[in-house]
């Protein structure tokens, strides 16, 4: 009987950080290109069930690229996950060796499911996306600044935002050259954009960073997006919080970047959008606080993008209800 093998790699931005499951096997190498063919050859041997490594704002991009394509499975974790079943498992210290062997443990016993990675093109327009949040950051920082800089740093500060703003365009820019160059996401983008509430920033960033949108259920969509309400009950507590009369259920964590701009699709959704706007209505009706109701929104709104996505069907009022 062939026994499972569960691998852990923990990446940083110079090393990898091996750790191999149920053998107890560890080894190091440099995070480069020259190293991969050197990993590949020591993971291919074990056929390992599933190889688990975190999300670490990029270092892991390579790596991951490199295991899928040649044929690994491969889960890209999310970090506070790993971290709070390390906490679960009584595991405090955190080294790289360490985090490498909790990595393969969390391998072992969770099982998470492999998902496609994106591809090329997608990975390129989440670069575009990420540096568009970067740029708006800067701007709504400077601007804040400027109302209380004195003259001649003001001055400074008005050129900044000026900069800011010729750069924001010309990546507005090369977001639209990305999607006009592929067939395939012109069609997907128009498809989304078709959706009341939806416009190019939403569904940029969907196409983006939300690759799984029409390939999971309306329940996994929601939770991986962060707008599915989670239960915080303990003893005779229904889900409230110190300070609040009400009852509620709380959403968190999900990939916050999607979460921000569906929030701000779900709110001209409201308005403009016939199904948003009714189900928004029937929550205040029933007494739903207005932040509760947007999120239910959010959430609806998600829902119907994530169906039309599965089934390549564009907006129609008469059967998104």
């Amino acid at each position: 009987m062939t026994v499972p093998v569960f691998v852990g790699i923990d990446v940083a931005k110079a090393s990898l950080d091996v750790a191999v499951r149920p053998s107890g096997e560890r080894w190091q190498l440099a995070n480069e290109a020259a190293a991969l063919p050197t990993l590949l050859a020591r993971l291919q041997p074990l056929a390992p069930t599933l190889v688990v490594l975190e999300a670490t704002g990029g270092f892991e991009h390579a790596v991951a690229a490199a295991l899928a394509a040649a044929g690994v499975p491969i889960v890209v974790a999310n970090p506070r996950q790993v971290r709070d079943f390390a906490r679960a498992t009584g595991q405090l210290a955190k080294t790289d060796a360490i985090d490498a062997q909790t990595l393969a443990l969390f391998a072992e016993r969770v099982r998470p499911v492999p998902r496609p990675l994106p591809d090329a093109a997608a990975q390129a327009l989440d670069a575009v996306l990420t540096r568009r949040r970067q740029l708006l950051e800067m701007l709504t920082a400077e601007r804040n600044r400027l109302g209380l800089a004195r003259p001649p740093v003001a001055r400074r500060i008005r050129h900044h935002i000026r900069w800011l703003e010729r750069e924001l365009a010309d990546v507005d820019r090369d977001l639209g050259r990305l999607i006009e160059q592929s067939p395939v996401w012109r069609a997907k983008d128009d498809l989304l954009q078709s959706v009341p509430g939806v416009g190019p920033v939403v569904s940029r960033t969907l196409l983006g960073e939300l690759p799984e949108l029409g390939r999971l259920t309306h329940k996994q969509i929601a939770a991986l997006v962060g707008v599915a309400p989670l239960a915080r009950d303990s003893g005779t507590r229904r889900g409230t919080r110190r300070g609040t009369r009400r009852g509620t259920r709380r959403v968190w964590g999900g990939r916050a970047p999607v979460r921000a701009v569906l929030y701000m699709g779900a709110l001209v959704a409201t308005r403009w959008n016939p199904v948003i706007r009714l189900f928004y209505q029937r929550l205040r009706t029933a007494g739903k606080p207005k932040k509760v109701a947007l999120v239910a929104c959010m959430r609806k709104l998600l829902t119907i993008l994530n169906a039309m996505a599965r089934s390549e069907t564009y907006w129609r009022h008469a059967t998104a209800t």
